[in-house]
Parts: structure tokens; sequence; C-alpha cells
């Protein structure tokens, strides 16, 4: 009988290996077979470890070179029209990066993670064909090691939900077409084995759908769950309830159905419905999105409430979601505190945790070390409770006496005073933030923190970088600069490191979109902020310049979404004493002369609840706490804040009531299509959206930045626009961001000169 399950693993490897190789190909330092033997080794490596941990379900086409959603619109054939001349990973990449005369595809959050995945393009014209080539070679490979694995899928439905119609037509009427694609590949999976495990993920479902989405589920998975009666099949789903749509599974023929119950615990509502069938129950009861140590007694309460309704025979222990969502392994992690460590579990650990919740949950008989390790886990969670590094007091009696909790003066008058103090043109250029983080950079970081560099010589070296950063900035003509953040390895860990109450890692790299990863803090106590934290690279930068220098935060509720979030205090609570932080921050900055402060919330979104009736309550806590972080600083100082990709046709009135004085969003690869929102709600306050974009080392032309600029003048008026690419550039090389901000430049004063 097998007992326990993962629903995916990290593929970027223990030490980010993918994505060095990967890296490595794409400056040509390597080859394309170079790469796949990386992966080869990667795959066989994380089969290996979920089948020595004694996990029973071990995926097999969770692994991808970029992304699954972009896998999967490859497998369909569903290929963009301006890339239809290329093939091979040449195609693959290019859909993903763009070329030097074709931009990449969209990319976006994936529903409420910090994962970036590619947004699938369709059209009435497409014709679809199946290329079965990696599922099928990956389930050979790990049949080769002795591993039987179960096939991941993306879903159709959430292929479909998912995706864009570049015709404007519901994405919907593309669902016949492929749905045949999925029957063609489910023969073909029929033919691979004499039983076949195939998990489709459908988190979609997870989401408040329409009827005519429902109405879809049922003749779905009719057809595909009766193509072969060798395939088990098991619908997944997670981040949420999927009740609506469970109760339409229910009534096909799938073998299995995978819900969350920890992020979605109105699931235990369809138990009852469940129990009358004679399918299995994949219970996610072990977290994948954060990285505390499972409470075994929490968790065997909430299994065996579980099989209070569902037999045990019909129930499958397994993670909550894939554990793509949590670093790899904490064996690398040699610096963190002992105690605080013995709190933790990444990937590697999830899996020990699985298999031994499995074991207890079915009352089969430990070994001597199983019965330590149970016993570790419960001191380690009794000590977490009582620790004293956890509470502080006197966060505590702050929170509870705030007595200004926004800015006083309205934004119509404040944006005055600042334009007669700041003098800035219409369209004014600035960049978001970050310029190129070098090789040497992260070195010189790197053995800083190594102690192989003294204070001195660091900060000398980082001295160094921003004169030659504001350099560049003022030879190119920009008019509001930046000092480039050499000092930050990341937006959010750079303020965690500084901040009482945070933990940071040496490995917790988890993946965010295609090469990219990003080391999350963790919250685990309460937050206060000892010393300024940004305020001697941002005054020095200042000096070296007569240009207006911005100060560069990151927003409260980034920080809280972008880190590992305790979970014995209420989100809300955490991210209010974020907000006292960079409240104290923003006063610093503007008392040391500091004009402009932008606070970026590019993760402000990516909160958002799945479901409409979490929404409002979410809002509520997250304009509060925006509003709090920025309510120190004074009229003449311009709040400016950044927004990363995100809908902004379901939040505008929020925006406009977190009260910034400029927002900047990544609008490049939609046109202006994101910002007529903006026009359509009379939106006051100032906007730059970017003109071109940052995550595709492409180099813009001056015509097509004037183009874009004349998108924008379509929308907006020229007094309420700012022009800056669509994101920070820290992820670029120096040789593609000089021509590129040199391009924008140019394009403005064409403009400028076009509307004079």
């Amino acid at each position: 009988m097998q007992k326990n399950y993962v629903i995916g693993f990290p593929r970027i490897g223990e030490q980010r290996e993918l994505k060095k190789i990967l890296e490595s190909f794409w400056a040509n330092n390597c080859s394309f077979d170079e790469v796949q033997k990386v992966a080869k080794v990667l795959k066989e490596r994380h089969w290996k470890y979920q089948k020595d941990a004694g996990i029973d379900f071990i995926s097999s086409n969770d692994f991808s070179l970029y992304d699954n959603m972009l896998d999967t619109a490859v497998m369909l054939g569903a290929i963009p029209q301006r890339f239809k001349a290329l093939s091979d990973e040449t195609l693959y990449f290019a859909m993903a990066r763009g070329t030097k005369t074709a931009t990449a595809m969209e990319m976006t959050k994936w529903f409420n993670t910090n994962y970036h995945y590619i947004v699938p393009e369709l059209s009435a014209e497409d014709n679809y064909q199946l290329n079965a080539s990696k599922i099928i070679s990956e389930y050979k490979e790990a049949k080769e090691l002795g591993i039987t694995t179960k096939i991941n899928l993306i879903g159709p439905l959430t292929f479909l939900g998912l995706s864009k119609n570049i015709d404007g037509a519901d994405v919907y009427t593309s669902h016949d077409k492929v749905l045949k694609i999925y029957e063609e590949l489910l023969q073909e999976l029929a033919e691979l084995d004499e039983t076949i495990t195939l998990q489709i993920d459908e988190p979609i479902f997870a989401k408040d759908n329409e009827a005519k989405v429902l109405s879809l589920i049922k003749p779905t998975y009719d057809r595909l769950a009766n193509i072969s009666s060798k395939i088990k099949m098991i619908v997944t789903t997670y981040f949420e309830h999927s009740n609506e749509a469970s109760k339409i599974l229910l009534h096909t023929p799938i073998w299995g159905i995978g819900l969350d119950f920890l992020y979605g615990q109105e699931n235990l509502e369809i138990l009852q419905l469940l129990s009358k069938s004679d399918k299995k129950l994949i219970a996610g009861v072990v977290n994948g999105r954060n990285i505390w140590k499972n409470d075994f007694n929490a968790t065997l309460n909430l299994l065996e409430e579980i099989a209070q309704t569902i037999a045990k025979d019909n129930i499958i222990v397994s993670s909550s979601c894939s554990l793509l969502h949590s670093p790899f392994s904490l064996k690398y992690e040699q610096k963190m505190d002992a105690d605080i460590k013995n709190w933790l579990s990444y990937a590697n650990e999830k899996l020990d945790e699985i298999f031994l919740i499995s074991k207890l949950f079915f009352k089969e008989e430990l070994s001597t070390t199983q019965k330590a390790e149970v016993l570790k886990n419960k001191k380690a969670n009794e000590s977490r409770k009582t620790s004293p590094i956890i509470h502080d007091k006197e966060v505590q009696k702050r929170v509870k006496n705030i007595d200004k909790r926004e800015r006083q003066t309205a934004y119509s008058k404040r944006i005055k005073l600042q334009k007669s103090l700041l003098g800035y043109e219409n369209l004014a250029t600035t960049t978001i933030g970050s310029f190129p983080q070098t090789d040497e950079l992260r070195k010189t970081r790197r053995e800083y923190k190594q102690g192989k560099l003294s204070q001195e010589l660091y900060d000398k070296e980082i001295k160094n970088y921003i004169k030659e950063c504001v350099s560049f900035q003022e030879e190119c003509g920009l008019e509001v600069l930046v000092h480039g953040e050499p000092e930050r390895n990341d937006m959010v860990e750079y303020f965690g490191e500084q901040l009482k109450g945070y933990g940071f890692s040496q490995n917790g790299w988890v993946q965010s979109y295609g090469s990219r990863c990003v080391k999350p803090p963790f919250i685990y106590g309460d937050i206060s902020r000892p010393h300024p934290m940004t305020v001697d690279w941002t005054t020095y930068a200042q000096a070296q310049t007569d240009s207006i220098m911005k100060g560069m935060l990151t927003g409260p509720v980034t920080i809280l979404n972008w880190s590992f979030v305790r979970d014995d205090k209420p989100r809300s609570e955490v991210s209010e004493q974020i907000a006292l932080a960079i409240s104290d921050e923003i006063n610093d900055l503007q008392e040391a002369g500091i004009k402009i402060i932008q606070v970026d919330e590019a993760a402000f979104k990516e909160g958002y609840p799945l479901r409409e009736a979490k929404i409002k309550l979410y809002e509520k806590w997250a304009v509060r706490d925006f509003k709090l972080a920025v309510s120190s600083a004074w009229d003449k100082t311009q709040i400016h804040t950044h927004m990363c990709y995100s809908n902004f046709n379901t939040i505008i009135k929020t925006i406009e009531a977190m009260d910034a004085d400029v927002i900047s969003i990544e609008t490049a690869r939609s046109g202006n299509k994101l910002l007529k929102i903006f026009q359509e709600s009379g939106y006051k306050q100032e906007v730059g959206p970017g003109v071109y974009d940052i995550h595709s080392p492409r180099i813009p032309s001056v015509e097509e930045i004037v183009k874009q600029i004349e998108l924008l003048l379509e929308v907006l008026p020229k007094e309420q626009l700012w022009i800056n690419p669509d994101c920070g550039l820290k992820t670029r090389k120096w040789k593609e961001v000089k021509p590129s901000l040199q391009n924008m430049v140019k394009a403005v004063k064409i403009v400028r000169d076009e509307l004079k």
C-alpha cells in the first residue's frame, strides 16, 4: 500500500547547479549538451533523495529548464507565430527570454506565490501538434534507475485559464483543440507501462471560477479519465479550497483527488461527499510553502479529523503543494543559530516529515532512530513556543500605541509642493533602483561576509561602484538617480538581515523564474529596527551629484510576502511591525536630505487571497501598513512605489487608497493595455509605466521606446507620466543596461521635442 506522496520537488539544484549551467549556456560559455548533462544529474539525484526518504509517489516531469507552463505550451505545439521559424532549445529559450527581433512571452506570478510562469499565447489560427518527448524521456530515465514515477502535468483547464488569447477571444474557445492533444498524450503514456499514475495539476480550481469554467470540468475529466484503464489519474489543487470543482470531480472516473488542508481548510467541508466515492484522497498536510518544522501532533490531529469521514485506506499523506516553493536542504546552513535552525524544515527535511507522519498515522512500527526523530520534533516545537527571542514587549507596546497611521495632507496639495521644489520635467526619467550585480560585486560582498575583506576595503569597493553608477546616470542624462544598490544581495534579504526578529540563510534559495533565484529571509520573532539601514549609502550617493537621488526601500507588505513568515501570529500583525520599522527609516532618510524615497511594493498583489471572500480583509491591513510605513514622510518628500506584474483592473482602487505620490509599474510586455485602467478609473497620481522589458537581454531601439512612450501618451497626459524601465536592473549586464538606458533617454528627448 502506497501511503505518502510529494506533489513536486525543487529543480534548481541544492547548490543552484541548474541556474549556473543555464546562465553559462546563455552567455555562450558552454554547449546545450552540457546543460542536458547537468539536468540529467539533478533529476536522478532528486529522484534518489525522495526514494531514500521513503516517499511512495515520486514525480517525473516536475523538472523544467525554465517553466512548466512553457513546457506545456511546447508539448501542445502552442507556439506564437513570431517564434515558429525556430526549433529545439533555441525556440524554447526564445519564447521565455526573447530574441533581438522578437519580444519574450509575458510572465506573471503563479497564483499568490513568488514563482513566475510564462503566459501561453493562444489564437484561433493555432493548429496544435503533440510533442511528448520530454515527458516520455523523463519517465524512462527514472525507470532505468528502478524508480516508477507518477507523471506530472499542468491540467488543460489551468493551462487555458492562465493563458491569453491574442485575438481577444475567450481562452476557453480553444478547449476542444487543446483537449484533443491531451487525449493523444494520454494514449501515448498508457503504452509506457502496465500502470501509469498521472498527476494533473488544476490549481485554477482553487479560485472563484465562473459557471462556464465549472461546466467544463466533468466533460474534460470524463474524456481524459476514460482514455485507458491503465492510467490512475489524480487531479490536484492547492493554495486554497476547491470545493466547487471537487463536487464535480467526484462524479468523474478519476482515481484520486489532491486537496490542500493547510491553505484551504474549507476542503474539510467536502469530505462527506468524498467518503461516498471510492476515490483516493491525497491529503496536503505538510506545508510546501513555508520553512517551519512540522508539528507532528497537530498534523496527526488533522489527519485523524479527516479519517473520521474518509477511510484510512483511501488517505495518502502529502505535501500541501510542490516543494518547489521551499529551499532545498538545511545541511548547508552552517552559520545559522542552532536554536533557530532546529525550528526549520526545507524540502529535503519535509520528505522525512511526510514519511514519519505517514508511519505514525498508519500506526506502523518505528525504528529506534525514527522514535528519536519524533521526540526531537516534539522538543523543537515546544522550545519555539517558549523561546525568549520570539517575543519583544517593547515592540508589542509600540504597536498598541500607534497614534499616526497616514500622511495628513491630501495628494493634490502635496504634489504641487513637490513639483515646485523638485523641478522635474514632464516625462521625467529614472530607473526602478538596482543596477547590474556583477561577478566582481558579488565576490566583494561574499568575501566581506566571509571575513576575507576588511570593512575599510569593502566600503571602498561599494563606494567605487556607487560613484561609477552615479557617473553613468549623469552622462546618460537620467534626471532622478539611484545609487544602484551594490551593497544589497536581495531587496528583502538586505532588510531582513538588519531587522531584529528576522533570520537569514546561507543557502535558502528558491526559484523565482527561469534561472532567477531568491533567498527569502524568515521572520521568527517580533520585528524592530535597531539602527538605520540605508541612510549612509544613500547620502554618500547624493553627495556625488547635484541631481536628485532616490532613497530605495522595500515596503512592509512585500517584505512580508517575500519572507517565510512565522506561523504563530497573524500575518497582519507581523506586517504592522515591519511598517513601523520602515517608517523610522523614511524619517531618517528625509532628515538626511533625501527628497524622493521609493517604497517598493513589488509583491503587494501576490499576497492576495485567491478567493474573493478573503480579499477585503487582506486589502484592509495591507493598505493600512503601507500608509503606516510612509506616514512619517513630510509633504515635500515625494513617495514613490513600484509594483510588479499585476492585474491592475482588480486593484486600482486599492492602489489609489495607498496614496503614493508616484507609482511605477511593469507594462512593457503588454503595451498600454494595463495602463488604460488608470485612465478609466480617473487615477490622479503620477505613473511610471515601464517602457522596456528588463527580463529579456535584448536592447530596445530608440524607435521602439519612442513608440512605447507614444502609446502611453494615448492613455495618460505627459504631466502624469514618468519614464523608466519595467523593473530593477540587477539581473542584467552592463553591456545591456547602458545602451538600453541611453536609448530610453534619447527617446524621451525625441518625444519631448515632438510635444513642443
